[in-house]
């Protein structure tokens, strides 16, 4: 029996054409509610611009964030992972050596270094994030530890950069950047902190997800599912693969799975 499901948010809970839930993945996820299932978000995006939820807020009970960097339920923090500050600096200052923005996630502030016009169009036009304060720079980070940092680089790039960092892992759920987060962290980590501070077993657990930042929590859940709109890799590795997010595909999952 199901007793948690994890969710990624874009493309697996929101839609990237409506940029809302759809009724569906509303209606399916307060009938788990209502059935005793607890609900997980596991996204790459930070708290601070987790702004695309309040159609099932109530329903929350824990956050894995910045790919498993920054967990927390019920008011507290589950676990906080920061990266190597000299890691950091090596990304931001090749992001200003060949003309690409980073952008660098504290604990407390997100700030984005070397604003250009992809950033804008991806981040506040695409994804419709639109509550980053581009006053700020990297020295009002300076306080602060440092959980991820998203490169707009190519593959090609994150070919040359990578290995330059001492101590961090990758992830890519878009084309056009990646996230990095310190060595071994990632949302698989985060499913295993949070399992563990919830009381759950793996085979307990069913996760959803659409891009390549979703394979490592797929994988370590009891049950992975892909959306089916996910990239081919993601769909390679999941146990299951339901419909995409605008047909319904959550819904249909939990209906397959007698969840709902």
């Amino acid at each position: 029996m199901f007793k948690a499901l994890f969710f990624d948010i874009d493309g697996t809970l929101v839609s990237f054409h409506t940029h809302r839930i759809p009724v569906s993945t509303v209606e399916a996820l307060r009938k788990a509610k209502d059935r005793g299932v607890k609900i997980f978000i596991s996204t790459g995006r930070p708290p601070g611009i987790i702004t695309n939820l309040g159609q099932i807020e109530t329903l929350i009970d824990g956050y894995i964030t910045t790919n498993g960097a920054y967990c927390f339920a019920d008011g507290k923090t589950v676990s906080l992972h920061p990266m190597l500050r000299k890691d950091v600096e090596t990304i931001v200052s090749d992001g200003y050596e060949n003309d690409y923005s980073t952008i660098v996630v504290g604990t407390k502030s997100l700030v984005v270094c070397n604003d250009t016009p992809t950033l804008r169009r991806v981040f506040v036009h695409d994804l419709k994030v639109e509550n980053i304060d581009f006053s700020l720079t990297y020295d009002d980070l300076t306080d602060e530890n440092i959980l991820q940092v998203t490169p707009f680089v190519t593959e090609e790039q994150e070919t040359r950069l990578m290995p330059r960092l001492e101590s961090c892992t990758a992830g890519r759920w878009h084309p056009e950047f990646i996230d990095i987060t310190a060595g071994g962290i990632d949302k698989a980590q985060g499913l295993h902190e949070m399992a563990e501070y919830m009381g759950l077993k793996t085979e307990e657990i069913m996760a959803f997800g659409d891009g390549g930042n979703d394979i490592p929590i797929l994988k370590a859940a009891g049950t992975g599912v892909a959306m089916g709109n996910a990239i081919g890799e993601v769909k390679a590795c999941a146990d299951y693969i339901t419909t995409g997010v605008d047909e319904d595909g959550i819904r249909d999952a939990l209906r397959h799975f007698r969840v709902i």
